[in-house]
């Protein structure tokens, strides 16, 4: 592939992947600020939008889908401790 064709290939990737890794990113954040604030209604639901995103951006290549998982399991990890905290 020439350098000219390899940047253009470049350029392409990243605005379509960036946007995709932004926003996981940005629910992943609104998620553990949520379950840190300790309300748990907002915490599903921003724990569901994250997985989804995580999802989306596995999906596309944006992120490895193995990445995707790891952070799946640890916000999860963390709504249940919420959870139970909250429940005793």
């Amino acid at each position: 592939m020439t350098a000219a064709k390899s940047l253009r290939v470049s350029i392409r990737r990243h605005q379509i992947k960036g946007p995709l890794k932004t926003r996981a990113n940005s629910s992943i954040k609104k998620a553990r600020i949520s379950i840190l604030e300790g309300n748990l209604d907002n915490s599903n639901i921003s724990v569901q939008n994250a997985i989804i995103a995580l999802d989306k951006a596995a999906k596309k290549g944006a992120i490895h889908k193995k990445n995707a998982a790891r952070r799946k399991s640890r916000i999860t990890r963390q709504l249940n401790k919420l959870q139970k905290q909250l429940s005793q």
